[in-house]
């Protein structure tokens, strides 16, 4: 007996010996477009979403990270991030680009689960990061500007100490450090010096390459070019950049490298005294800041920061009344 209800029917055949099952499946007319819209939405979800997330420091109200209760501190209270709110999609290399102490680093480590938020909520590809942080982790890497090692040993024992630590296969994970770091213009032979007679660029491609070790869906990628010679900074820019277009890995970057937003990122965020006071595309925001100064044609990136965290110029000339964001045309 076979039915078309939606759901699993079966037809019983009689044979000398057995029973055979034929187990027909029979979808309704609106099944195909409903399949369609979950995996548009699936397409399309949001790699990062951060919603209206607090951090503070130095009040009673910090959780410690390892504690998870509130401590406390007689410090001053410092608002490190005030109400953010962004997303970042799937395969995009979003900017955060702000000056020393804007909150970039702060906001980083709230999505990596370093620290936790006082109010509001990160999600990454729509996992709580506090309510599924070992799920997050599996997702997620970070590179900081401060990547700490086993200075005594080789790049390549410490590469290998943390695939051992991710539970890699050894002998993958050995030649996913060569191609990775050759890629960075990093030689072979280099691999088996050790650490603390490389220099700060070679050392942060090391810190890259274990980043990747994972194969990440979300990199996060903290200040990663910062004292970098000019030849190391384009080399890790130009990976950054292969990375997205070949493995289609979502990088999420804070820099505060006018150069390197306006050259590596898809849209880029500004970053003042905690707060999000710009979002748009790099060309969108130099056009708007543009026709804000009545310029006859767009401006640099560095004229768009100037203009937005009001170092040069008044809030009020180029920012919303709300001291929010500025109003950029898509």
């Amino acid at each position: 007996m076979t039915t078309s209800c939606g759901r699993r029917a079966r037809n019983v055949l009689y044979a000398p010996g057995a029973i055979r099952r034929n187990y027909v499946i029979t979808l309704d007319q609106s099944a195909p477009q409903r399949l369609a819209t979950q995996a548009l939405d699936l397409a399309t979800r949001p790699a990062l979403v951060i919603d209206n997330v607090v951090k503070r420091f130095g009040t009673a109200e910090t959780k410690h990270w390892l504690t998870r209760r509130p401590q406390p501190t007689s410090k001053p209270a410092v608002l490190a991030v005030d109400h953010i709110s962004l997303e970042v999609r799937e395969g995009e290399i979003f900017g955060l680009l702000g000056a020393n102490g804007s909150g970039k680093s702060t906001l980083i480590r709230l999505v990596s689960t370093l620290l936790i938020p006082d109010e509001g909520r990160v999600t990454v590809f729509g996992l709580d990061v506090q309510q599924h942080e070992k799920a997050v982790k599996r997702l997620i890497n970070r590179v900081s500007v401060e990547a700490s090692f086993f200075k005594k040993l080789s790049a390549l024992e410490n590469l290998l100490y943390a695939a051992r630590l991710y539970d890699l296969n050894m002998k993958h994970a050995r030649a996913e450090c060569v191609r990775v770091l050759g890629a960075l213009g990093l030689k072979e032979q280099r691999l088996y010096e050790p650490l603390e007679h490389m220099s700060r660029g070679m050392q942060q491609k090391v810190a890259i390459a274990r980043g990747l070790l994972t194969k990440p869906r979300l990199l996060l990628l903290d200040e990663p070019t910062t004292g970098l010679d000019p030849r190391s900074k384009g080399d890790v820019q130009r990976f950054v950049h292969k990375l997205r277009a070949e493995e289609g890995t979502t990088v999420f970057l804070t820099t505060h490298d006018m150069d390197e937003a306006d050259r590596l990122c898809d849209r880029i965020a500004i970053i003042d005294a905690g707060r999000i006071v710009a979002l748009d595309t790099p060309a969108g925001l130099k056009a708007a800041v543009g026709r804000t100064n009545n310029a006859s044609g767009p401006a640099t990136m560095e004229q768009v920061f100037m203009a937005l965290t009001g170092r040069s110029l008044s809030d009020e000339d180029f920012m919303a009344e709300d001291n929010d964001y500025l109003e950029v045309a898509a």
